[in-house]
C-alpha cells in the first residue's frame, strides 16, 4: 500500500471516527436531557392536578375535565390516572389512551418507592407517589413528548448532515495533506527506482525541507558510496593480487614441475624444503597484499603505538633460527635517549612484515655473516632506522627500478626471491607515514627507514 493512501485512510478513519463518536454521544446526551426534562414537566402537571382535586373536592371531576379538556392539546396522547390512599381511581382524563401497565405500576408505588419511570414504544409513563395536606394519592400518566422527540429528530437530522459534511471535508483536506507529505517520499523512491547502481552518478538528491527526508536520502547516497567503494576494493584487490601474484605462482609451479621430474630424493627432498618456504613467503605477501589493498581503497589502518626497537629485536630473533650464523650489531644514537622516541604510531602486522623483508634481504645479500642496524632518534620528531651489510652494491641504472614490481638485480642471481619484497615494503611504511630509501657506499649496502612523527 502506498503511504499516501495509509496516510489517508489513518487520518480519515481517526478523525471521523473520533466525530462520528461526538456527534453520536452529543445525541445520547439530549435524548437523556429530553426524558428528565419531560418526567419533570410530568410530575409537576400531576401535583398541579393533585392540588387542584384536594382544593375542590366535590367539583373534583368537573374542574379536572374542564383542566383536561384545556390540557389535552398540549401534549398529544396524553392520559392521566389519579388513586386515592386506598389506591382506587378518583380521576381519569378524557383521552382515550390505555395504560397496560398501570396495575402494575400502581402496586409498585409506596413511601419507599415515590415514582417509577418506563417507556411504552415512544410513550414515557410515570408513576408517583404523591402527599399533600396530609392526604395520599397515586397517579399514573402516559404521554407522548412529541415537541421534545420533534427536536430530538432535528437534532438527528442535523448531526447527521453536519457529519457528512464534515467527513467530506476531512477527505478532501486528508487528499491534499497526505500528498503534500507524501510527495518528496514518493520523488525519493521513483529516484530511487530508476537509479543506476552500475555507473557512478551523482549523489541523490531530492528537493525537500522535511529534516528525515534529507536524512534518509543522505544515507542513501553514503550507502551508495560505500558499496561502490567496496565494489572498486573488490576489483582492485583481485586485479592486484592476481597481477602481483602472476609471475610468483608461474615461478612455484615451473620449479615444482622441475623437481617432479628429479629421481635423486635427497635432492628432491631439499627443493621441495625450498619450495615450502617459499610458499610461505607467498602466503605471507598475500596477507600484506589484502592489507595493502584495503589501504589504497579508502580503509583506515589500525594503528597503535609500537617500539620499533622491540619489534627489530624479535624479527632478528625469528631469522636467528633460519640463519643461526648471522649477527646484526645495534647501535643506538644517542646512547641515551628517551624511551617514548622509539615509539611510533603504526600497524605492527604490516610494519613488521616491512622490516622482515629488509633484514632478510640484509641477510642474503651480505657477502659476511654480519649486518649492523642503527636506530637514530636525535631528530625530535624523526625516526630513523639504517640497515646496513657488505655486499655487491646496486648500480646506479638499477636503482632507479629497485621499488618496482618483480625487479631483481644482479646480485640477486641464484637468490629465491619474487622481487616483490622492496615494493610491497615502500608501500608498507607509506601506509604508516614513512619511508625508505636505498644509499651504497664503498660495497656497503644501506636501507633507511624514517618514521615521521
Amino acid at each position: 500500500m502506498r503511504i499516501k493512501k495509509r496516510i489517508l485512510i489513518y487520518v480519515c478513519s481517526t478523525v471521523i471516527g473520533i466525530t462520528a463518536i461526538t456527534f453520536l454521544l452529543i445525541y445520547i446526551l439530549f435524548y437523556s436531557y429530553r426524558e428528565q426534562s419531560f418526567r419533570k414537566q410530568q410530575q409537576n402537571k400531576i401535583r398541579y392536578t393533585v392540588q387542584l382535586i384536594q382544593k375542590y373536592r366535590e367539583q373534583s371531576a368537573e374542574i379536572s375535565s374542564i383542566l383536561d379538556e384545556q390540557d389535552i392539546n398540549d401534549f398529544y396522547d396524553e392520559k392521566l390516572l389519579v388513586y386515592d390512599k386506598e389506591k382506587d381511581l378518583i380521576f381519569s382524563s378524557l383521552d382515550s389512551l390505555e395504560i397496560p401497565s398501570a396495575r402494575s405500576i400502581l402496586h409498585s408505588l409506596s413511601p419507599a418507592q415515590q415514582s417509577v419511570f418506563s417507556d411504552e414504544r415512544h410513550y414515557d409513563v410515570l408513576g408517583a407517589y404523591i402527599e399533600s395536606n396530609r392526604q395520599v394519592y397515586y397517579a399514573i400518566i402516559k404521554a407522548y413528548d412529541a415537541f421534545g422527540y420533534d427536536k430530538l429528530s432535528y437534532l438527528r437530522n442535523v448531526l447527521i448532515v453536519l457529519f457528512i459534511v464534515f467527513s467530506l471535508l476531512v477527505i478532501l483536506v486528508s487528499l491534499y495533506i497526505s500528498g503534500k507529505i507524501s510527495r518528496p517520499i514518493a520523488l525519493l523512491a521513483d529516484n530511487i527506482q530508476h537509479y543506476d547502481f552500475s555507473s557512478n552518478n551523482e549523489p541523490l538528491s531530492v528537493k525537500t525541507s522535511t529534516y528525515e527526508i534529507e536524512h534518509l536520502t543522505e544515507r542513501f547516497n553514503e550507502l551508495v558510496r560505500r558499496t561502490n567503494e567496496a565494489f572498486a576494493f573488490q576489483k582492485r584487490t583481485i586485479d592486484h593480487i592476481s597481477h602481483q601474484l602472476k609471475t610468483p605462482l608461474a615461478v612455484l609451479v615451473s620449479e615444482l614441475e622441475r623437481i617432479s621430474s628429479s629421481t635423486d630424493n635427497e635432492v628432491i627432498k631439499q627443493e621441495l624444503d625450498r619450495q615450502v618456504v617459499k610458499a610461505q613467503s607467498l602466503g605471507n605477501i598475500i596477507t600484506v597484499l589484502l592489507e595493502i589493498s584495503k589501504v589504497e581503497a579508502g580503509q583506515q589502518l589500525k594503528k597503535y603505538n609500537t617500539r620499533i626497537d622491540e619489534m627489530i629485536y624479535d624479527i632478528i630473533g625469528e631469522l636467528n633460527i633460519i640463519y643461526p650464523d648471522f649477527n646484526f650489531h645495534i647501535k643506538y644514537t644517542p646512547q641515551e635517549l628517551d624511551e617514548k622516541r622509539l615509539e611510533v604510531l603504526v600497524n605492527p602486522l604490516l610494519v613488521k612484515q616491512a622490516f622482515q623483508n629488509l633484514l632478510s634481504n640484509c641477510i642474503i645479500y651480505s657477502s659476511e655473516n654480519k649486518g649492523s642496524i642503527e636506530i637514530d632518534a636525535s631528530q625530535t620528531g624523526l625516526l630513523k632506522i639504517h640497515l646496513s651489510n657488505k655486499g655487491a652494491i646496486i648500480t646506479d641504472a638499477e636503482q632507479k627500478m629497485l621499488f618496482q614490481h618483480f625487479f631483481r638485480g644482479e646480485n640477486s642471481r641464484g637468490q629465491a626471491g619474487y622481487g616483490l619484497g622492496l615494493v610491497l615494503t615502500q608501500k608498507i611504511l607509506a601506509a604508516n607515514n614513512a619511508d625508505v630509501s636505498y644509499t651504497n657506499r664503498d660495497e656497503e649496502n644501506s636501507f633507511v627507514v624514517s618514521f615521521k612523527g
